[in-house]
This record gives C-alpha cells, sequence and structure tokens, in this order.
C-alpha cells in the first residue's frame, strides 16, 4: 500500500533508540524526510545513519521549553512539520510510596507537559497548510495500571484525555492526532525493568514479546495520508495483553 506521505517531513523526538528509532526507519521506508531528536547525540549520530533520517538534533524535553525550539528548528530549516511523532523514555519503576515530589514533578514535565509544549509549537503550521499527523507513542499502562509502573500509569493516562480533546478542535483542518500504546516489545526499556520475560510471555495472548518494527508499521499507517479519518483514537499494539475493550 502506499501511504502517500512521500516527501512528507517528520520530526520523531526520542529516535535514538528503541520505538522512536524504529518508527523513524519505517517513515524513511516511505519517503518521508526524517528528522529524529533525543538527549544523547552520539547515539542520535548512529540512528540516522542508520534509520537514513536527513538530520538530527539534540534535546532534553525534561527542560521546559526545549521541545518547541527544536520544533522551531525545523521549521526553520524544512519549512514545515507534517508529521510529530513524541515519544519519551520511559519514567522510573516503582510503588506510591516509592516516589517523592522531585521526582512526580521531572516526570510531569517529561511525559505530559513536553508533548503538550511540542504539539503547540507544531500546531499552527499544519493548521495554516491545512494537514497534519501528530502521534503520542504512550503506553498500555495508559489503559489498564500495571504494578510497579506508578508514574507512567497516572501521567500516561492524562495524554488519552488530551488526544480526545484536541482531535474533535482540528478535525475539520485535516489533522488527525491519535494515541499508539505499546504493550511488552523487546526494547533495552523492557531489560532495564528486570522483568521476567518468560512469565511475561505468559500473561500476553500471542504468546511472546512485540518487536519495534511492528510498532512502527503501525505507526507509519497512522500519520499517513490513508489514515485520514482515523483520529481521537488509542490504538494498542499488544498481542492482545490488554483485557478491556
Amino acid at each position: 500500500m502506499d501511504l502517500l506521505i512521500e516527501g512528507k517531513v517528520a520530526l520523531v523526538f526520542g529516535a535514538s533508540a528503541g520505538l522512536g528509532k524504529a518508527i523513524a526507519a519505517s517513515l524513511v521506508q516511505e519517503g518521508v524526510r526524517v528528522i529524529i531528536a533525543s538527549r544523547n547525540r552520539e547515539r542520535l549520530k548512529q540512528a540516522m545513519a542508520a534509520t537514513g533520517a536527513v538530520d538530527h538534533l539534540t534535546v532534553d524535553l525534561q527542560v521546559e521549553g526545549a521541545g518547541p525550539e527544536v520544533v522551531q528548528e525545523v521549521i526553520d530549516k524544512y519549512g514545515a512539520i507534517d508529521i510529530l511523532v513524541t515519544n519519551t523514555g520511559g519514567p522510573p519503576n516503582g510503588f506510591f510510596t516509592d516516589i517523592d515530589n522531585d521526582v512526580w514533578k521531572d516526570q510531569y514535565q517529561n511525559l505530559v507537559l513536553s508533548p503538550v509544549e511540542v504539539i503547540r509549537a507544531a500546531l499552527p503550521v499544519m493548521q495554516r497548510q491545512q494537514w497534519g499527523r501528530i502521534l503520542l507513542v504512550t503506553s498500555v499502562t495508559a489503559r489498564e495500571p500495571i504494578a510497579g509502573l506508578t508514574i507512567s500509569n497516572v501521567l500516561r493516562a492524562g495524554l488519552l484525555g488530551l488526544v480526545k480533546s484536541l482531535s474533535n478542535e482540528v478535525a475539520s483542518q485535516n489533522i488527525t492526532i491519535n494515541a499508539l500504546l505499546p504493550g511488552y516489545t523487546k526494547t533495552q526499556r523492557l531489560i532495564d525493568l528486570h522483568l521476567d520475560e518468560e512469565k511475561i510471555c505468559g500473561e500476553i495472548p500471542a504468546g511472546r514479546l512485540g518487536t519495534p518494527e511492528e510498532l512502527a508499521h503501525l505507526a507509519s499507517f497512522l500519520v499517513s495520508e490513508q489514515a485520514g479519518y482515523i483520529t481521537g483514537q488509542m490504538i494498542a499494539c499488544d498481542g492482545g495483553y490488554l483485557r478491556g475493550y
């Protein structure tokens, strides 16, 4: 299927590794001019070479205002942002009593305010051109809490309210916004959480972990011309892990 996004300009955050990197590579395969952004300059350089992205920009989304600066830099250099993918590193795990107020504040900036900031910065350009695709990469914890991932359970759920609210405001301008909810996927993040892979796979109907590429192909479709009637949705890529409707 031709996704009809060849030549579009995409900014993908959190793209030096894992899911963001896979999404960037998938978009490049569709002929999109992809700019990748993340904190680690060296890993970004490696990811740029591996994915075929046209540019890379270093940014720490936990710093207030850093995201919009990157958005403006891309607009100034490439004339537009057609596709915006927000993707932030997973927050520290822990139970409620393990987490102090400073961590909550830092992660609120990371998981909630940073997507809000970059969307606010990119949206006026999309509105002027009457075309845009916004995709928030979140987690299945936004729909169903997972024990020990308290910060993710709480803060990612708020992004679903953002998706539903904003989608209603911009749908008539040919701008879509959706949330993509990864389940257990074979990334470094999963390794860092020190989870029992065999036990996890026993809880997933598909009986295995997902791959970054599987999620990336879904992401590419959701930001395509062909998906123009899909907006305000929270779509899981989880092998059937979520139990709710």
